[in-house]
């Protein structure tokens, strides 16, 4: 990946990145990042000298087709883990043993605490259960990061990027071994991922909303639905309004037409042979 896009990828983009001495030249490590566009996992990796695994979701190694088969072969080629997310604790249970087992080995664990991607480019409430249990599992640090603007580059709905300089700000290591052992604490999993997610805050500058962004993209969703029904509704009213508006006026007319028919026929009567 960093020979065949890393490379041009710095090449066209030319990402700033601040605060690379914060990452460990070697041992385990966490990175806790934002996440606002599908690219982060590819710029973040880019710019560090170190091999990064994400967790991707299972459907980009199992679509069917030729296309499916290139996604598949590209996300195993950079080395990411696929986590099935069919059910909501499974989900949480896989990424945690697949971020132990990245760590055990010595090696960097990227991971986006939101668990989404950003609807809005604000930073949403982390999830307590991977990052954290993760984190006290392992005794590996934990370093913030916040990609800038990578959202800009290719927003929904646009095909051709945005040639622009996204950014990259590594916070210092947080240290959460005093926490060891409680990792099935809920209370001390909240605190932990709150504490990250406060180093993020403050290193993106983002606007944070103390919502899941998963909560938010349902209501989005439902926003949207309810406005399409509306306009739909909307566009339902105003047909019927205008066929009862026609029929009004045909029977009008008629009755128009009848009307000077009947005043028509004594005047043929009277003009008659």
């Amino acid at each position: 990946m960093k020979v065949t896009i890393g490379g041009p990828l710095k090449l066209a983009f030319r990402p700033w990145v601040e605060g690379l001495e914060n990452v460990p030249a070697e041992g385990p490590a966490i990175l806790a990042s934002n996440h606002l566009s599908f690219s982060d996992s590819f710029f973040l990796p880019a710019v560090l000298d170190r091999k990064v695994t994400f967790i991707a979701k299972a459907e980009y190694f199992t679509t069917p087709g030729v296309k499916g088969r290139l996604t598949a072969a590209f996300f195993k080629g950079v080395g990411q883990l696929p986590v099935d997310r069919s059910g909501a604790r499974g989900a949480g249970e896989a990424a945690i043993r697949s971020g132990i087992g990245v760590l055990e080995r010595g090696e960097l664990f990227g991971i986006y605490p939101e668990g989404t991607r950003s609807p809005d480019g604000r930073l949403y409430r982390g999830k307590p259960g991977g990052l954290a249990r993760v984190a006290l599992a392992t005794g590996a640090p934990v370093i913030p990061v916040a990609m800038i603007d990578t959202e800009k580059i290719q927003p929904p709905g646009k095909v051709v990027p945005k040639l622009m300089r996204p950014g990259i700000r590594i916070g210092r290591p947080l240290d959460f071994r005093r926490y060891q052992g409680m990792e099935h604490d809920r209370f001390v999993l909240r605190a932990v991922t709150d504490e990250v997610m406060y180093e993020i805050m403050k290193l993106s500058g983002q606007e944070y909303v103390d919502v899941y962004a998963t909560a938010m993209k349902r209501q989005l969703a439902e926003a949207a639905r309810a406005e399409k029904e509306a306009g739909k509704a909307a566009k339902a009213a105003l047909t019927r309004a205008e066929k009862e508006h026609a029929g009004k006026l045909r029977a009008a007319m008629e009755r128009a037409d009848k009307e000077q028919a009947e005043r028509d026929r004594p005047e043929q009567r009277r003009s008659g042979p």
